[in-house]
């Protein structure tokens, strides 16, 4: 070999070994770099995704990024996918975070489908010094021995205990009390977990009657009394339907039945919590009278029930059936369910096909209490797909007092619609019982995430009011919004439903 030969191959050597060195130095870096992250992850308390899925997490947020600028390549568009779209949920998680909801260069949502909301608003907006946040609401006032006064006109609606984790309702039940809202403890009973956080609760009680049931399945005065003796339980509502599964009971899979949501329920442990599909000893519209009657007397509290609207001719049937009686058995209070609301499981013949969309039934019901004369003495509850400030200020427009939401409450605790919500492996820990999964949820944090949500909620919907000129957003009225018909053109709400004066 040449001298030339020799130094280009010491040099190569050389060159390589410098590379080697680099490379080593580089990967030493990363690895100390996702290790220092992965430590990171497992320890930080604020993001589910990541605490549970530490590093890989972070591409979630990564390709959530990039879609912003890659969103024309792709066929799922903002407003496309359901049961929710990207819009409707990065709007509660920025509500939940307190992160400034304003947007740039003009709206995505398309103005033109028939049923498209639109807000009339006034030349002369409601100053700010001048708007009234929510005038508080009586409930059960002209009939029970306790009535409630309501703080809130966004509520959070009936998710159990099984069917969402303990962080879950923890988090929900201290959320709430910050808020002033309250809390529906779905039909799983009454947990410690819902009484931790100290706010206002609702005891529903659902076909299997979890938690005020006998050793035969009855429902207990006794355990009425127990429950009703908690001061923060400040009303009962009988679980008739809801808007996944009408004609359908609860479904909890023996996975999540664990002994302590057993104990609860008062129900075995490791079996499947399958509720009856109606309650067996209400037939009529007498029976279900007397039971509201029943649980009202007993608990002294105000007591209404939840249903799904199918029937036009039902509500006024059994509104006809009160009046029979006398106004003073009345319900306190009717939440309606849409067609289109949420549940855990349910059969997809029932979630797809059974019941009236909330936007057709909720003014039949608030137009026939009208009609019957008792609106002074039930208020109404909306319930269904009602997640955003626009979606609530049209149901109060429509003519309800309140409204109640669930999965929206679960976006806000950080829920990616991940549709694992009956297999017990929910990534983000708010519908499993596994440890691990759990962990990445954090009460604390999250509870501000439940308060946020609602502060913002009566923000936006304010702000709506404000801009149709009125002070308070209980002042809505059909009048204040217009439906985008088929031709395109919209007209008053007030006019597709022309409001039914209260009967005297």
């Amino acid at each position: 070999m040449n001298d030339e030969l020799i130094s280009a191959i010491t040099f190569g050597h050389e060159v390589i070994g410098v590379l080697a060195t680099v490379f080593i130095f580089v990967a030493g870096i990363l690895t100390l770099f996702i290790i220092g992250l992965y430590i990171h992850d497992v320890t930080q308390t604020k993001h589910a995704i990541t605490r549970n899925y530490p590093v890989i997490g972070h591409l979630r947020y990564y390709f959530e990024h990039l879609g912003t600028f890659f969103r024309q390549y792709f066929f799922a568009m903002d407003r496309e996918e359901m049961p929710f779209n990207r819009a409707q949920r990065n709007w509660i998680y920025r509500a939940a975070k307190d992160i400034e909801n304003t947007v740039a260069f003009g709206s995505t949502r398309d103005l033109r489908p028939p049923g498209t909301v639109l807000f009339v608003n006034t030349v002369f907006p409601t100053l700010g010094k001048n708007a009234v946040r929510f005038r508080p609401v009586i409930i059960g006032n002209h009939s029970a021995r306790q009535p409630f006064t309501a703080h809130s006109f966004f509520n959070i609606s009936g998710m159990s205990y099984g069917a969402i984790s303990k962080p879950a309702v923890q988090a929900l039940s201290y959320g709430a009390k910050k808020s002033r809202a309250w809390l529906n403890t779905g039909e799983g009973g009454l947990s410690p977990y819902h009484l931790e956080g100290g706010c206002d609760l609702v005891f529903q009680i659902g076909t299997a009657k979890y938690g005020v049931r006998d050793e035969q399945g009855n429902l207990s005065d006794k355990h009425l009394r127990e429950i009703a003796a908690h001061e923060n339980v400040r009303m009962f509502e009988i679980k008739l339907s809801q808007g996944a599964k009408p004609g359908k009971g609860g479904i909890l899979p023996a996975a999540k039945v664990t002994a302590e949501i057993a104990a609860v329920r008062g129900i075995r442990p490791g079996h499947d919590s399958i509720s009856p599909n109606r309650h067996p000893e209400i037939e009529t519209n007498d029976d279900l009278i007397d039971m509201i009657n029943h649980i009202r007397q007993v608990t002294g509290k105000p007591v209404g029930f939840k249903t799904v609207i199918g029937s036009k001719s039902w509500l006024r049937e059994f509104l006809a059936a009160v009046n029979q009686r006398g106004p003073e058995y009345a319900p306190d209070f009717i939440t309606v369910d849409s067609a289109d609301g949420g549940s855990g499981a349910a059969p997809m013949s029932l979630m797809d096909y059974v019941g009236i969309p909330i936007q057709e039934s909720l003014p039949l019901v608030v137009d026939s209490i009208n009609q019957a004369g008792l609106r002074e003495r039930i208020k109404v509850i909306a319930s269904g797909k009602l997640i955003t400030a626009a979606d609530i200020a049209w149901a109060l427009c429509v003519g309800a007092d309140f409204i109640t939401s669930a999965r929206g409450f679960m976006f806000s605790l950080g829920c990616i619609q991940a549709l694992q919500c009956h297999k017990n492996t929910c990534p983000t820990g708010i519908t499993t019982h596994n440890k691990k999964l759990q962990r990445g949820l954090v009460s604390e944090l999250k509870s501000v995430r439940v308060f946020n949500y609602i502060k913002n909620i009566h923000y936006e919907v304010g702000m709506i009011a404000h801009s149709c000129g009125l002070r308070c957003p209980s002042d809505f009225t059909r009048s204040h919004a217009r439906i985008v018909q088929e031709n395109g053109s919209s007209v008053l709400l007030s006019e597709l439903y022309p409001e039914t004066p209260p009967q005297k």
